[in-house]
């Protein structure tokens, strides 16, 4: 089945890391720009980053009060996003999606993943 699944999300203390996944199934994700999205408990969902099928990264928000960087393993079939100094404002589910060869506002995402929850607190 086509589909995109999300992993790595967990419990971390502020100030902490992680490392998520987005894997695909059934389709190569080569040929796809793959975006990040998170929403937070009772808010809306906001872009995080996009990665382009030539490895172009746009970064939609500065929200986040760590860093992060997105990254492609096509080898592995999977897109990275790894968040650094983590805080509790970063709470949210993470979702992966994907649109046809390049991040734009206006192409359609063809796939979505269930997300992946990253909790940040004390």
């Amino acid at each position: 089945q086509v589909q995109l699944v999300e992993s790595g999300g967990g419990f971390v203390q502020p100030g902490g890391s992680l490392r998520l996944s987005c894997t695909a199934s059934a389709f190569t994700l080569d040929r796809y720009a793959i975006t990040w999205f998170r929403q937070a408990p009772g808010k809306g969902r906001e872009r995080v980053s996009c990665i382009s099928s030539t490895d172009g990264v746009t970064n939609y928000t500065d929200s986040m009060k760590g860093p992060f960087t997105i990254s492609r393993d096509n080898a592995k079939n999977t897109v990275y996003l790894e968040l650094n100094g983590l805080q509790p404002e970063d709470t949210g589910a993470y979702y992966c999606t994907a649109q046809h060869y390049y991040c734009s506002d206006y192409g359609t995402y063809v796939y979505w993943g269930q997300g992946t929850q990253v909790t940040v607190s004390s």
